[in-house]
């Protein structure tokens, strides 16, 4: 190629040269769904490498100094949490045992998409003697940025014209409750633009505000006394019971009642147990769970203001991320737990403190439970042995989560059976506060929970009334959306009635008209919710996307 001597450095134009391959690699991401893709920085980023220079001197400073802020602008562009998320968790983050940290290296490491990377940077390199990259990289980039702003001329030619029809539909399941008419459910007519998911999200917020469950100033008279068990459980959604396998555990037949579309709202511990403790009030932002909630939101504040002695259960002792400490300020939750002295673990968190054992948690509870003059009891059990990272304490090496989740399924299993067989009156509520990620997605590798996906938020919640004269049926199944407001209610009903005491439960009753709750999920840095029957999500303060499918 024969350059021109003109001292005019607009004269000496060269392509993006090894730049090409990284814009390949991103495109071929973002094409695959991998990437949180932003054009326009991408396009000044490479007009920048573009720009011509005449020494090839300050052309080779240009691109050391490029290395740095592509990696940067690399980094920007996936899912992975943000610096403020990596920041606020700092402390915890370095609390992480060695071979945890090995195995969430090996999980990052997508062996697949080495090998796609390879094929793809030996087709380039071959390609490259024939073919100039760089003007059709330059071009994708202005379309990607382009497109959202004035539209797709194209579009029209390649839409799909049909929509599926109700009958090509999956059926499903109706749910035991009674719907809430359609009147009283936000509106989501408009068109998914970021300016109307912003506006929904809003008005989701403030119509939550309004939101109270009214608990009875007093109990009916004779009422007969039963206790509440609340089972907080860390590391459970549907997506890690179906992916261990464990769908058809004995366990799930004890309950009288199973929510299948209940949200945590959030891929957090203290977070969501704080949204449980405080489940009577409507859901807040994420922002809103660190302030001062009104005693009447706090749900085992209204059974003990009825005579309810309280107590707190534990397999750990909730100094990690100062768990314990928060639900103390900001849920109300005053109370010393259990002692955890003498019992025995098998495993230890991913910082090396030790796990107790679920089964030996159950049996000092209910140990202390028949010692207890206390006609009514309500505790708050919250479980970890189910989190990413432990291992086993006899040979050190990470504990396989179906196995752990088998075990802890067995351990309820059996101490709901006990339960059945004492005759103790026990309203046991089973609430994850969130999944594990086992499978992971294309936004989160396996383990990750940053991002509050409905694959992590949709979680098994069960409510079993063991001991009532009525005899146990079928089990019931909840498939309105629904979050914490719904068992505030549930709990509110069962206290005002005498459903232990009597010969027969009008479940109808009981159920119709439970609070349903939009899917709305929230970590510090992210937003997920449902609208129009599709996912859409916010990371801090960026625009609305849809989630990756």
């Amino acid at each position: 190629m024969i350059r021109t001597s003109s001292l005019s450095p607009w004269q000496e134009w060269y392509g993006l040269g090894g730049w090409n391959l990284y814009f390949l690699f991103k495109l071929a991401l973002l094409w695959a769904g991998y990437l949180n893709f932003h054009p326009l920085p991408n396009l000044v980023f490479a007009c920048i490498l573009l720009l011509p220079l005449r020494r090839p001197s300050l052309r080779k400073v240009r691109h050391w100094l490029a290395l740095p802020v592509g990696l940067v602008l690399l980094y920007h562009d996936t899912w992975l949490p943000g610096i403020d998320s990596i920041m606020s968790q700092g402390s915890q983050v370095f609390s992480f045992t060695l071979d945890y940290w090995l195995d969430l290296l090996s999980r990052f490491i997508n062996w697949e998409m080495l090998g796609a990377a390879f094929v793809m940077a030996c087709l380039y390199l071959f390609l490259a003697q024939w073919l100039r990259f760089t003007p059709w990289i330059v071009l994708s980039l202005l379309w990607l940025w382009l497109v959202p702003i004035v539209g797709n001329p194209f579009q029209g030619l390649f839409a799909a014209v049909t929509a599926p029809s109700s009958s090509a539909q999956a059926p499903r399941q109706e749910p035991a409750a009674a719907e809430e008419d359609l009147a009283l459910q936000l509106d989501q007519s408009a068109p998914p633009t970021n300016e109307n998911l912003t506006a929904y999200l809003n008005d989701f917020y403030n119509e939550e505000i309004g939101h109270r469950v009214t608990f009875p100033t007093e109990l009916p008279a004779q009422a007969t006394p039963f206790d509440v068990l609340i089972i907080n459980i860390c590391s459970l959604a549907w997506s890690d019971v179906e992916a261990s396998g464990l769908t058809e555990h004995p366990v799930w037949r004890h309950f009288d009642l199973r929510f299948t579309h209940f949200n945590s709202a959030t891929s957090y511990s203290g977070p969501a147990s704080i949204r449980l403790l405080r489940a009577s009030c409507g859901q807040p932002s994420h922002e809103g769970l660190y302030t001062a909630a009104a005693r009447q939101c706090l749900l085992m504040e209204n059974l003990a203001s009825l005579g309810f002695e309280k107590q707190v259960a534990m397999d750990h002792s909730g100094t990690f991320g100062n768990y314990l400490k928060d639900l103390n300020e900001y849920a109300g939750l005053d109370v010393s737990p259990m002692d955890r002295q003498g019992l025995p673990h098998d495993i230890a968190s991913f910082d090396g403190e030790p796990i107790f054992r679920g089964d030996a948690v159950f049996a000092r509870w209910a140990k202390l439970r028949e010692q207890s003059e206390a006609a009514r009891n309500v505790t708050f059990f919250n479980l970890i042995a189910l989190h990413d990272g432990n291992r086993y304490v006899a040979n050190k090496q990470i504990a396989p989560f179906k196995p752990r989740l088998k075990t802890l399924l067995d351990q309820m299993d059996h101490f709901m059976t006990e339960l059945e067989s004492s005759g103790r009156k026990v309203a046991v509520i089973v609430v994850p506060e969130h999944g594990a990620a086992l499978s992971g997605d294309r936004m989160q590798m396996s383990g990750l929970r940053d991002i509050p996906s409905p694959s992590i938020t949709q979680v098994p919640v069960g409510v079993a009334l063991l001991g009532t004269k009525a005899k146990h049926e079928q089990t019931r199944i909840i498939d309105a959306p629904s979050s914490y407001l719904a068992i505030s209610e549930l709990v509110s009903r069962l206290v005002k009635g005498d459903l232990f005491g009597s010969d027969s439960i009008d479940w109808g009753q009981l159920l119709q008209g439970l609070p349903q709750t939009p899917v709305v999920s929230e970590n510090s840095g992210a937003v997920v919710i449902e609208y129009q029957d599709k996912y859409h999500i916010r990371l801090g303060k960026g625009d609305w996307v849809p989630y990756p499918q």
